[in-house]
């Protein structure tokens, strides 16, 4: 029973979280260290402060955000343009991969039937960005060549990465962009 309880006690001893500057070792019931079964042991750690009060880790700072707001292709009966929001973890997500997620339409009537899956290769998954362009990852070697003609504003939204991993911030989307002379 004592050994049972003991190696309970060594086994939440050795779960808790120490300063970067506490040093622990392991020495086994026959002095030898090194990795051994955790059974008899008895865990030894110093530190200048150790912070056992604490139980847990503390949480990772929360990650950057990018708000997207969808403008849909066609005004309303009332001329507004129905809108549809999203949010993501800046740097994480492809534009495309957002709008599948969240069921945000993306593909015109030939597009839906006629799209290569987000590979960068058919061009139908084109959007325009009216405003936060700052927050996206530049113009692909394949947006170059799809979009030759096109707008600087207009992007393929499956080589279009939301963020950056540090940017917050809001981008507004035109789904499904008429070409304008």
């Amino acid at each position: 029973m004592a050994a049972t309880s003991s190696a309970a006690a060594a086994a939440a001893l050795a779960s808790l979280s120490f300063p970067a500057s506490a040093s622990c070792s392991r020495v086994s019931a026959s002095g030898h260290r090194g990795p051994r079964s955790i059974r008899g042991a008895t865990i030894r750690c110093s530190s200048a402060s150790p912070n056992l009060s604490q139980g847990a880790p503390a949480p990772a700072p929360p990650k950057p955000q990018i708000e997207l707001e969808f403008l849909g292709p066609k005004p309303g009966a009332d001329g507004s343009y129905p809108v549809d929001r999203a949010e993501a973890a800046s740097g994480e997500k492809l534009l495309r991969t957002i709008m599948n997620e969240n069921k945000i339409e993306l593909y015109a009537a030939y597009g839906k039937v006629m799209n290569c899956g987000g590979g960068g290769s058919c061009g139908t998954c084109i959007v325009e960005i009216l405003d936060g362009k700052e927050l996206l990852n530049e113009r692909t070697n394949t947006e170059n060549r799809y979009l030759k003609k096109k707008p600087e504003s207009w992007r393929l939204a499956c080589q279009t990465i939301v963020g950056n991993k540090e940017n917050s911030g809001k981008v507004v989307v035109q789904r499904l962009p008429q070409w304008k002379k």
